[in-house]
């Protein structure tokens, strides 16, 4: 008959682990749950919500929705020469820009409501 190894006796004698925890975790996953449904609200309003960049006194507007998309680009036409391709290529860039750091911002506030929340391991 083979001896058995003592790494089963250990596991069998813990009965899966974790069981002193069993009242504090379910109200972890009450938190855990409600921390979700408010995240998926928050991503379901940014993908409505829109911000307007611009470069060039306005002569290029960038619009991006709240998940940094851009929905559209709107180039007033006395800055097209087609002699200085690459201002315009700056200037669209430079729209793009300003369009994806007011995106970032308002994700910020938007998601910011999560902090409040004392989940452990989110840093709060």
């Amino acid at each position: 008959m083979a001896k058995s190894s003592g790494r089963n006796r250990y596991m069998r004698r813990g009965g899966g682990g974790g069981g002193g925890m069993r009242g504090r975790g379910g109200a972890q996953t009450g938190q855990l749950a409600e921390a979700q449904a408010m995240l998926q609200r928050a991503q379901e309003e940014l993908a409505t919500k829109t911000v307007e960049g611009s470069a060039g006194g306005g002569a290029v507007r960038v619009t991006m929705n709240g998940e940094q998309k851009v929905q559209s680009i709107a180039i007033e036409p006395d800055v097209v020469d087609p002699e200085d391709v690459e201002m315009l290529e700056d200037l669209v860039l430079a729209a793009i820009n300003d369009a994806s750091e007011r995106a970032s911002a308002m994700q910020a506030d938007s998601l910011g409501m999560l902090g409040g929340l004392d989940l452990p391991g989110l840093g709060g």
